[in-house]
């Protein structure tokens, strides 16, 4: 079974940055494509980055582009979510999640993807 479990996450301050980890179970990240979404109190789940086929498919929206990277360590079975310039808005529970369809990589849709990490919470302070 598909095991996800997110690290990372804390408390910055506005402009700061982190970077979140997920650690998948052996050999997920060259089978599944690989997803992070976060909740935001009161929003729908929102996906903010994307990666498939060891980052030949890549995927960030334009909500986050800019500020947010995705890359992943197959060797290691990792993907990675660099968050740069954090603002206030980015608050929220920050899930990975694995999807057996890649081809869908980019509608990051949370209904693709079957397999989810527990989340980790980042809180940005202004």
């Amino acid at each position: 079974a598909v095991q996800l479990v997110e690290s990372g996450g804390g408390s910055v301050q506005a402009g700061e940055s982190l970077r979140l980890v997920c650690e998948a179970s052996p050999g997920t990240t060259t089978e599944y494509c690989i997803g992070w979404f976060r909740q935001i109190p009161g929003k729908e789940r929102e996906g903010v980055a994307a990666v498939y086929r060891s980052e030949r498919y890549s995927y960030i929206p334009q909500s986050v582009r800019g500020r947010f990277t995705i890359s992943e360590d197959n060797a290691r079975d990792t993907v990675y979510l660099q968050m740069n310039n954090l603002k206030p808005d980015d608050a929220g529970v920050y899930y990975c999640a694995a999807t057996s369809s890649g081809i869908t990589y980019s509608n990051l849709t949370p209904g693709d993807y079957a397999y989810w990490g527990q989340g980790t919470q980042v809180t940005v302070s202004s």
